[in-house]
């Protein structure tokens, strides 16, 4: 008999460097579920940080083929609960793939832009340039006014679409809370 488990996804996303992968996992461990860490991390460490706008496509398919994995082997470890909903965190979707294409290329993949018609999610938590920037390897845009363009990028991304979306700003706790609110709105 398949289990049939209600999913809430909800993604975290915005420019680099404004805490969508320590707010993914601060809610998941609120909300006792799981989280999907950004796949873009994880390509570029094994291949090198030099990327064509091809690899964003192969990058946006391996984010699709993990956040499938992950939420999977999540619902075959869960017991069927009635009228239980589980909250699943995202770091990242084909929406931060489109605004990096066309940042960085000025064009976007057709791939990328069907994937985005064809994922189906909860919630969007836009995360602000507002957070300090913290500088790693695979960061491009430390720059304030970079970053607020980009975040532009995601807002305009956001109004055109209809699932929900909160915009997530302040400190690391005033983002926390915000977002907390929001999910808990969305599983009422």
């Amino acid at each position: 008999m398949d289990k049939k488990i209600a999913i809430k996804k909800i993604v975290a996303i915005g420019p680099e460097s404004t805490g969508k992968s320590r707010l993914c996992e601060m809610l998941a461990s609120h909300f006792h579920t799981i989280w999907v860490p950004e796949y873009a991390r994880e390509y570029l460490l094994t291949n090198g940080t030099q990327y064509t706008l091809d690899q964003l496509s192969d990058i946006s398919a391996g984010q699709i083929q993990a956040e499938e994995q992950i939420i999977y082997q999540f619902i075959k470890t869960q017991p069927q609960i009635a009228d239980k909903v589980f909250p699943v965190f995202i770091d990242t979707d084909l929406y931060v793939m489109k605004v990096w294409s066309e940042f960085v290329f000025n064009q976007c993949n057709n791939a990328i832009l069907n994937g985005i018609v064809n994922r189906q999610y909860d919630l969007y938590l836009l995360c602000k340039p507002d957070a300090p920037w913290v500088k790693d390897e695979l960061r491009e845009y430390p720059d304030y006014t970079s970053r607020e363009k980009l975040f532009h990028y995601y807002k305009d991304a956001m109004i055109n679409q209809a699932v929900p979306w909160v915009e997530i700003s302040g400190s690391y706790e005033e983002r926390f809370n915000t977002a907390v609110k929001a999910v808990e709105k969305l599983l009422q």
